[in-house]
């Protein structure tokens, strides 16, 4: 019922910076969380950050202070902004819907988008 498509990934150096997007589409954005993970190759899918729609945001430790989540509800978007960019936060990036609550497990959300590969080369 969700439709999520991710894009903005890329090649960027060490210290660089991607802004990610998330256009979801199917339903409306009422009470709802989103969030991205990522999987790096030979590992499993690994939680980034999560926003709801009270704006209330959790990042994992190693976003903090480096990257930003952003939403534009008229677009039904939502952002990632990737500062500071290292090697180990290669990977592809996945966007994910959930009904009303977030969580910090893949198993809290039911919709996923196809993924955009990021790629930080040393």
């Amino acid at each position: 019922q969700v439709q999520l498509v991710e894009s903005g990934g890329g090649l960027v150096q060490a210290g660089g910076s991607l802004r990610l997007s998330c256009a979801a589409s199917g339903r409306t954005f009422s009470t709802y969380a989103m969030a991205w993970f990522r999987q790096a190759p030979g590992k499993g899918r690994e939680f980034v950050v999560t926003v709801d729609w009270s704006g209330t945001t959790y990042f994992s430790d190693s976003a903090k202070g480096r990257f930003t989540i952003s939403r534009d509800n008229t677009k039904n978007t939502v952002y990632l902004q990737m500062n500071s960019l290292k090697p180990e936060d290669t990977g592809v990036y996945y966007c994910a819907y959930a009904e009303i609550f977030g969580a910090t497990i893949p198993s809290g959300y039911a919709y996923w988008g196809q993924g955009t590969q990021v790629t930080v080369s040393s």
